[in-house]
This record gives structure tokens, sequence and C-alpha cells, in this order.
């Protein structure tokens, strides 16, 4: 038979130390509750993809990133070395460039740039020059005597420096199968 409030309430008893079943603090528990839901919520939001991973948070940061230099870069207005590798390194633009040279540059660089009827563009040789500025003059002005054409008047500026910049991203890949090497080794 219990005797005193004080038996009743001990569940064990260790060493002399009496532990009383008392309930938890409100704040506690709520603390652990709040956690529960919160990583439900979390594991929900992730495997439904409402939730980004830091990756894919850095690579939009990145390509915002991107996307405001190579807008500053346009509106500089001057075309330079420094602005056109700037473009290169925006996703949007070299995306852009890639349609527009699957159009209008395939039928002689091929469609990887690895070269046709004009040279290989995937190497470290130029004819005419690789730094930017003289991708874009080739581009822009054409080379009448190689069969170049003029691309500036039909394109525009906006979508030649859009060409460079997808010109620029497959340099130095050395796709299979691409023609022989043609002109001087430029230095990157």
């Amino acid at each position: 038979m219990i005797t005193n409030r004080h038996d009743h309430e001990s569940d064990h008893v260790y060493d002399g130390i009496v532990e009383h079943n008392n309930k938890l603090p409100l704040w506690w528990q709520l603390t652990l509750y709040g956690a529960v839901v919160f990583a439900l919520v979390y594991w929900y939001g992730r495997r439904l993809g409402a939730i980004p991973t830091q990756r894919q948070v850095y690579a939009l940061e990145v390509a915002a990133q991107r996307a405001a230099e190579s807008e500053a870069a346009r509106k500089r207005g001057t075309v330079d070395d420094v602005m056109l590798s700037t473009l290169a390194k925006d996703p949007n633009i070299v995306a852009h460039g890639k349609d527009l040279f699957s159009t209008m540059c395939a039928a002689c660089h091929r469609t990887d740039g690895g070269g046709g009827i004009g040279p290989n563009l995937t190497d470290e040789y130029w004819i005419h020059g690789g730094r930017p500025s003289d991708i874009y003059k080739t581009i822009n002005e054409g080379v009448g005597a190689k069969g170049m054409p003029t691309w500036g008047p039909q394109l525009g500026e906006e979508r030649v420096e859009s060409a460079v910049a997808f010109v620029l991203s497959i340099r130095n890949t050395h796709v299979p199968g691409g023609k022989t090497p043609q002109g001087d080794v430029v230095a990157q």
C-alpha cells in the first residue's frame, strides 16, 4: 500500500537519488514538435522539388551574376576582348549563339564547330586571329577571299556577339572528327 506521496511519484531510485515523473516543459515540447514538423515539410518539399538544393541555388545565382555582367558589358558599348569574354560566360547568350550558329554557320563549320568547308573552330589554330575581337571582326566583316560572308549587317551587333560567345565556348574542345588544323596557334 502506498503510504506517502513521495513513494508514489518515484519510479526510480539510483544511488540515493530519486527520479520523479515530471512533465517536460511546454517550450521543450513545442521545440520538439516544431522540429519534427519542419523536418517533414522540408523533406516533402525536397522530394517534390519545391525547395531547391544548394547546388541549384548556387547555379541560379551564378547565372544571374553572369547575366548582369554581360548586360553591363553590352551597356559599355565598346566591343573588346574583355566584353566578349564576359559574354561567353553567360549561358543564355551562349545558348542563343549556339542556335544562331547551328542555323547560319553549320553549313561551313559543322554544327559542333569541327569544320567542313570552313576551318575547325574547336582547336587552338586560327587563320584570322583567335582573340575574341579577331573572331568578332571575322564574323562581322567576313573574309571575302576565303568565302566567309559578311554577317554583321544581316545579323546585327547583338547576334554577332552571341555567335562569338558560342565560338569562344567551343574553342579548345577538340571535337572528334574535326578538320585538320589550319592557321597559327593562338595562346589563350
